[in-house]
């Protein structure tokens, strides 16, 4: 089968990143929005981490508040952008931590590869053809940011789901941690989330493969968790009992982010 996306005349790289994704949101503007009153409350006099004497009830705060987003996003519904709105194209931000757009160098490094492992029967390495040769599903899909905004683009790509079944992941496999070459940053997901049928393992958008300000070679995607739970430029998936955090979640910000 031939190649549907071209690889030459890609968009130009641009280095710009956003505010919300680079700098993080504090917990203070995520409860108060996502409708974490207690913790809005108790955030009120605090910074992002908060005293330490408030630690514990930060903590049981952040609990409650992640036991209401489980209850009202069940993931049970695709997401679909209104019908008159227009593709970002090429104004889609970009946004990473380290100090430049990360690149995969192969004569440091090798050739990229995507590491599937952890609780599953058959660990896998896949290069990016490897991956183009899976299922391939293309949605039109909205991205969420923190600070409020919307943009929507179509991701092409292959469903994490059918990862799953095709490294045979186990009922113990809980969470999924998603590894990245931007300065080792990581995020990890709960497995409903990581299993909704729009979740994506994206190479390409809007009808080219990424290029290095999107996240290429690979990245994350789900329109059910918010910009910053979706990891750019991935090297490895694990599949988990117990969850390990995230690059902002282990600063403070809320782990969950669904939307």
């Amino acid at each position: 089968m031939s190649d549907p996306f071209e690889l030459r005349d890609r968009p130009r790289i641009r280095e710009l990143t956003h505010l919300a994704e680079r700098a993080g949101i504090d917990r203070r503007r995520f409860l108060a929005a996502t409708g974490g009153a207690l913790g809005a409350m108790v955030l009120a006099a605090c910074d992002s981490m908060g005293p330490r004497s408030a630690t514990s009830l930060l903590k049981f705060a952040e609990r409650k508040n992640e036991s209401i987003e489980r209850l009202l996003l069940r993931h049970t519904s695709m997401d679909a952008p209104p019908a008159g709105a227009k593709p970002a194209g090429s104004h889609f931000p970009s946004y990473f931590v380290s100090d430049s757009v990360p690149v995969w160098d192969e004569a440091a490094r090798g050739a990229w590869h995507l590491e599937v492992g952890g609780l599953v029967s058959k660990p896998v390495q896949l290069s990016l053809a490897d991956l183009a040769a899976l299922p391939r599903v293309g949605y039109k899909l909205d991205h969420f940011c923190v600070e409020g905004w919307t943009a929507v683009a179509t991701r092409t790509g292959v469903r994490l789901s059918d990862i799953a079944r095709f490294v045979g992941a186990q009922p113990t496999a809980q969470y999924v941690d998603f590894q990245s070459f931007d300065s080792d940053y990581h995020e990890s997901w709960d497995i409903e989330s990581a299993m909704h049928p729009q979740t994506l393992v994206v190479y390409a958008q809007d009808g080219h493969y990424l290029n290095a300000a999107w996240g290429a070679p690979a990245r994350i995607y789900s329109p059910t968790k918010l910009g910053y739970k979706n990891t750019k430029y991935l090297t490895r998936i694990t599949f988990m009992p117990t969850r390990n955090g995230g690059y902002w979640s282990d600063r403070g910000y809320e782990w969950y982010g669904g939307v």
